[in-house]
C-alpha cells in the first residue's frame, strides 16, 4: 500500500528534500528540453507510425541503460560503477563478506551495508517494509536479498568483481535457523448470491458488504476459512456462511449437477523485458543536488521514495534537492513497477559524493534480483445444471507464492480471485485467496497480473465441462457469458461495453474452428493435431489511476504535448498525440512523457490513501480546490491508452472549444449571438483543416494565430483521477461554466504564463467504490491448431486466431504489435518457461538465458497468426486497455488443444515436449 501522506507536486517537499522529476531522452543535444522532446522539432516523422520510432530504429539514446555521466551536460566526465552483491542462502545466518578474498581480484572503493544505513538514518519505504540489505547475524529474508553495494572507480576493477562474484563464494555463513517466518501477506474472501432474478438485488456481494478477511490461522500460519462461531470477526462469518453453503451444494452429489473438482498449478517467470533495471547518478555534495537517472513504470513513486529514503539521514546524506530524470524504458510488463531499484541507484550516489556512479544488472542479476509473477497453486470447483447446461456454482481457492518482499502481492491475489470467474454469469461463486510470504525471489506486477493464473485454469476447467456434457465448447461458453448489465463476481456490473457473444462468433466462423475435424482426420503419420479455444477478459485500471497532461499551440499551429505516462514500448508519445489531434486537428510536433514537474501550475497536493480513504474523509479534503486524491500513478501497458490519455484529451477539449472555436468563428465572420456559435460539436477537422457545413475550410495554422492574437485559451494543463469512473469537475472559462472529466485545471491565454482555475463543483468517485474488483474490461478469444510429434512430444503451433475489442484504438499497429507479443509471451508461459522456487532457481545467481527457454521465432507460428481487432461500437467509445488480455487465452487455447489432440489433460504449467512424450508413451 502506498505510504499516507501529503504530498506535492512541483520539485515536492518531501520530508524536508525539494524533489523534481522530468524525462530524459537523446543526450546528443545540449538543452534538455530538446533532447527529451519526440519527434522533436524539424525531425522528420512518417505519415503514420509512432512519434519515437525514428529515434528508435536510428539508435538515438532513449533508455537509461544508454547513458553514462558523460553524456549529461554538467555531470561529472567519468562514470564509476556500483554492484549489488546478494545473498544465495535464505537458510543460515550471514556473517559477512569476504573482503580480502575479494579485494585480491578488485577492491572496491567503497563498501555500503546494513551497518552503513543504520549509521546514517535512512528510512525504508512501507512498500519496501524489510532490509535494504541483510545485517550481520541475521538470516537473509529471501534469496537473492542484496548484503553489500560495492562501488568501484574503474570499470575494469568492477567487471572484475562482477565476474569473480557470479562464480566464487565470497558470503560467509553460520548456523542453519531454517527460513525467516513472516506472516501472509494478505488473506481474503470474495462471495456472491445472486438474488432470484437477474434484476433482483444480490442476497450477498463484496459490493454491499465490504472485503472480508478470516480472523484466525492455523498454527502453520494459513488461514481458517470456516466460519468459527464465536464474537470476533462477525463480518466475516456473514460471508463465510454464504461461502460454505455454495460449497456445500458443489459437494452434495446432486446426480442432476454436473461437478467437476480440479487442482491446478502454475510457476514462476522472469518478465525478460530486453533492458535490464540500470541507473546512474550523481550526488553534488557542495549543493546538496541528487541527481538521478531512471527508466522506471512509476516515476513519482520511484522519486518520493528515494527522497523518502533519504529524507531523515544525518548530515552529507541528506540532499537538499533531488532532480530525478526519467528515460525511456526498454520493455517493463509490470516488473519495473514499484522496484526498490531506484533507492539502492541512489544510494551509491551519496554514498561516493561528488562521483557519478552507474548500476545496472546484467542478466545473471536481474534474474536474481528482479520482480518474478506469482506462481499460484489452485483448487477450482464449478456446478453445472445437466438438463439446460448453465453454470449454477463456482468455487476456488487460491494460494500464490510472493517471495521474499509484498510488493504487489496483495493486489495481485484480489485481482486474480475477482477475475476467476472470466466471461461468466455465474450466480453463486465464493473464491478464497492467500499470499504467502516465501524465501524466493519477490514477486509482483507482471502482465496478466493474477488473473493469467486464474482464468488458465478457469478456461481449461470450462473446456473439462464442455467435454463432459457434451456440448460443443464455443456454444457452452456463449450459454453462460455474462451480458451487458449483468453483475461481476464482486456484485457490479462492467461500466463499459461487453462484447463476449460477438467475439465467440467470430471465433465460431473461423476456418480454424470450422475445419478442425478435418484437420484432425488428416494428420500426417505419426502425428496428432488438436484445436483448442478459449475466452478471457481483463479488467483495466486500478481504481486509483491519474493523468497528468498539458496541450499547447503555437502561433503558426505547432502542437506540444506534455504528459506522465512512461513509454515502455507501449506507444503511449503516439497514443497521446492521435488523441489530442481528434480534438485539435492536427499530429503533435512534440510530445514528452514521463513528466511530472511540467505541472506545477495545477498547484495540487494529495493526503491520505486512495484505496482506503473513507468518504467523510474525502469530502472533506476536496473543499481544497488543489486537492487530489492522488497526484500521478504508475504506468502499465493496459492503462495507457485508456488512462495515460485521459488528461491530455480534456485539456485538448478545453483548448479547441475557448481557443480554436472562438477563433475560427472570428476567421468565418460568425456573431457570438449567431445560433451557429453554438454548434461546436458539429465542426470536424480533416487534414488540418477545420470544416463546418456550408463554410469554407480553415487551415489550423490560421485558426492557431487569431487565437493567439485573440488572446484566447491557447494551452490548457490538467490532472484527471478514476476510481472506477473518471472524476468530474466544473471551471469558470471566459464566463461559460464547463464540466469535464478531469479534477484540475490551469490555461494560457495566448502567449501569456498558465493560469490555475478553481474548481467550482467537483465529484470525486465514491470512496465505496473501492470495493469494486472491476468496472472496466476487455475482451480476448483465442483459437489455436497444433501439431504434435508422437515419438518425441514435439509440439507445433500450425496456424493461431485471436480477436480482441479494445474500444477505439488510438494506434492500431501498436493494438496489433501488443497482441503478437502478447501470444509469443502466453506460449513461452504454457509451453517453456519456469523457474523453480528455492535454491535451484534465480535467487542462486546463476540464471541466464542458458537455462530459461523463451519463446523464439521458430515456436511461433510467424506466417500463420491472424489477429482482428474489433472495430469500436460508437465513434465516441473510449480507448480501452487490451495489452494483458491478449496473452491471456492464448494459455488456456493451447492447453485445450493439447488435449484435444492427446486426449490427456495437464494441470500444471509449462507443459513441456517431455511430459508430452510420457502422456503419449
Amino acid at each position: 500500500m502506498r505510504p499516507s501522506r501529503r504530498e506535492f507536486m512541483r520539485w515536492s517537499m518531501v520530508s524536508g528534500i525539494s524533489l523534481g522529476l522530468s524525462r530524459l531522452a537523446s543526450a546528443d543535444t545540449p538543452s534538455f528540453l530538446v533532447r527529451e522532446t519526440l519527434p522533436g522539432r524539424g525531425v522528420p516523422r512518417p505519415a503514420t507510425g509512432r512519434v519515437d520510432g525514428v529515434a528508435k530504429v536510428t539508435g538515438a539514446k532513449l533508455y537509461a541503460s544508454d547513458f553514462r555521466a558523460a553524456d549529461l551536460p554538467g555531470w561529472p566526465a567519468e562514470t564509476s560503477h556500483a554492484l549489488l552483491v546478494r545473498a544465495a542462502d535464505a537458510t543460515h545466518s550471514y556473517e559477512g563478506l569476504d573482503l580480502a578474498r575479494l579485494g585480491a581480484i578488485a577492491k572496491p572503493t567503497v563498501v555500503v551495508t546494513a551497518e552503513d544505513l543504520d549509521r546514517i538514518g535512512t528510512r525504508v519505504p512501507s512498500f519496501y517494509a524489510g532490509d535494504l540489505f541483510c545485517p550481520v547475524g541475521k538470516t537473509p529474508l529471501y534469496l537473492g536479498q542484496p548484503v553489500a553495494l560495492l562501488i568501484f572507480e574503474r570499470f575494469d576493477d568492477f567487471d572484475k568483481a562482477r565476474l569473480a562474484l557470479r562464480d566464487g563464494n565470497f558470503l560467509k555463513f553460520g548456523a542453519e535457523t531454517g527460513p525467516v517466518a513472516v506472516p501472509n501477506y494478505a488473506a481474503f474472501r470474495f462471495t456472491r448470491v445472486a438474488g432470484a432474478t437477474p434484476d433482483a438485488p444480490d442476497i450477498y456481494s463484496p459490493i454491499q458488504e465490504g472485503w472480508i478477511s478470516p480472523g484466525f490461522l492455523e498454527s502453520s500460519g494459513r488461514p481458517i476459512w470456516a466460519p468459527l462461531p464465536v464474537a470476533k470477526g462477525g463480518e466475516y462469518v456473514k460471508g463465510a456462511v454464504f461461502g460454505e453453503k455454495i460449497r456445500a451444494e458443489l459437494g452434495s452429489g446432486d446426480p442432476a449437477l454436473l461437478t467437476l473438482d480440479r487442482d491446478f498449478e502454475t510457476q514462476s517467470v522472469d518478465p525478460m523485458f530486453l533492458e535490464p533495471e540500470c541507473g546512474l547518478a550523481w550526488y553534488d555534495a557542495g549543493e546538496g543536488d541528487l541527481s538521478i537517472v531512471l527508466g522506471v513504470q512509476s516515476p513519482f513513486e520511484a522519486a518520493s521514495a528515494v527522497a523518502f529514503l533519504l529524507g531523515e539521514a544525518g548530515d552529507g546524506f541528506k540532499p537538499k534537492r533531488i532532480d530525478a530524470q526519467f528515460a525511456y524504458v526498454g520493455g517493463g510488463f509490470g516488473g519495473r513497477d514499484h522496484t526498490p531499484f531506484p533507492l539502492y541507484v541512489a544510494l551509491a550516489a551519496m554514498f561516493y559524493p561528488g562521483h557519478a556512479v552507474r548500476l545496472a544488472h546484467d542478466r545473471f542479476q536481474q534474474f536474481q534480483g528482479g520482480i518474478k509473477r506469482h506462481a499460484f497453486k489452485m483448487r477450482t470447483q464449478i456446478g453445472v445444471d445437466r438438463a439446460s447446461g448453465k453454470i449454477t456454482a463456482f468455487a476456488a481457492d487460491h494460494v500464490l507464492d510472493g517471495g521474499g518482499l509484498m510488493n504487489y502481492s496483495v493486489s495481485v491475489a484480489v485481482v486474480g480471485a475477482t477475475g476467476a470467474i472470466g466471461i461468466y454469469d455465474i450466480p453463486k461463486v465464493d473464491v478464497t485467496t492467500v499470499a504467502v510470504h516465501s524465501r524466493g525471489v519477490t514477486a509482483g506486477s507482471m502482465r496478466g497480473y493474477g488473473t493469467l493464473q486464474t482464468m488458465t485454469a478457469l478456461e481449461v476447467l470450462i473446456d473439462e465441462v464442455a467435454t463432459t456434457l457434451p456440448i460443443d465448447p464455443i456454444a457452452f461458453r456463449r450459454l453462460n457469458a455474462l451480458k451487458t448489465g449483468g453483475r461481476t463476481m464482486a456484485g457490479n456490473p462492467y461500466s463499459v461495453s461487453v462484447r463476449t457473444r460477438e467475439i465467440l462468433d467470430k471465433l465460431e466462423a473461423h476456418a480454424i474452428w470450422q475445419n478442425r475435424g478435418v484437420e484432425k482426420a488428416g494428420a500426417k503419420p505419426g502425428y496428432l493435431v488438436g484445436t483448442g479455444v478459449a475466452c478471457a477478459a481483463k479488467d483495466y485500471g486500478t481504481g486509483a489511476d491519474c493523468a497528468l497532461g498539458t496541450v499547447e499551440i503555437a502561433p503558426d499551429g505547432r502542437i506540444s504535448i506534455h504528459g506522465d505516462a512512461v513509454e515502455m514500448g507501449n506507444g503511449i508519445g503516439t497514443a497521446l498525440a492521435n488523441r489530442v489531434a481528434i480534438h485539435i486537428g492536427g499530429i503533435a510536433d512534440a510530445v514528452t512523457v514521463a513528466q511530472v514537474d511540467v505541472f506545477d501550475a495545477l498547484e495540487l497536493f494529495t493526503s491520505g490513501d486512495s484505496y482506503t480513504i473513507s468518504q467523510a474523509e474525502q469530502d472533506t479534503a476536496a473543499k481544497d480546490t488543489r486537492w487530489v486524491p492522488a497526484i500521478s500513478s504508475a504506468t502499465s501497458a493496459s492503462i495507457g491508452a485508456h488512462v495515460g490519455t485521459q488528461a491530455a484529451a480534456e485539456a485538448a477539449r478545453v483548448v479547441f472549444r475557448f481557443g480554436l472555436w472562438p477563433a475560427a468563428l472570428a476567421l468565418w465572420g460568425i456573431a457570438p449571438t449567431d445560433p451557429r456559435a453554438k454548434q461546436a460539436g458539429e465542426a470536424y477537422w480533416q487534414d488540418r483543416h477545420l470544416i463546418m457545413t456550408g463554410l469554407s475550410p480553415l487551415p489550423l495554422e490560421a485558426i492557431a494565430a487569431k487565437a493567439h492574437a485573440q488572446k484566447g485559451v491557447t494551452g490548457a494543463m490538467a490532472h484527471a483521477f478514476s476510481r472506477w469512473a473518471w472524476a468530474q469537475a466544473t471551471f469558470d472559462i471566459a464566463g461559460e461554466a464547463w464540466t469535464g472529466d478531469i479534477d484540475a485545471l490551469a490555461i494560457r491565454r495566448g502567449g501569456d504564463a498558465f493560469t490555475r482555475l478553481d474548481r467550482s463543483v467537483v465529484a470525486f468517485p465514491p470512496a465505496d467504490y473501492n470495493r469494486i474488483g472491476t468496472a472496466f474490461s476487455s475482451l480476448c478469444g483465442t483459437l489455436v491448431r497444433v501439431e504434435i510429434e508422437r515419438a518425441t512430444g514435439l509440439l507445433r503451433i500450425a496456424s493461431a486466431y485471436s480477436v480482441l475489442e479494445c474500444g477505439q484504438a488510438l494506434v492500431p499497429e501498436v493494438v496489433v504489435g501488443q497482441a503478437q507479443g502478447g501470444f509469443a509471451m502466453g506460449v513461452g508461459y504454457a509451453l517453456l518457461e519456469t523457474l523453480p522456487p528455492f535454491e535451484d532457481g534465480p535467487g542462486n545467481g546463476q540464471w541466464n538465458l542458458g537455462q530459461y527457454l523463451v519463446a523464439r521465432g521458430s515456436d511461433l507460428p510467424l506466417h500463420d497468426l491472424e489477429i482482428e481487432v474489433l472495430p469500436p461500437l460508437a465513434a465516441n467509445e473510449p480507448p480501452k486497455g487490451m495489452a494483458e488480455v491478449v496473452m491471456i487465452p492464448i494459455v488456456p487455447a493451447l492447453l485445450n488443444a493439447i488435449f484435444d489432440a492427446t486426449g490427456h489433460r495437464f494441470q500444471s504449467l509449462p507443459v513441456t515436449g517431455a511430459m508430452l512424450k510420457g502422456a503419449l508413451a
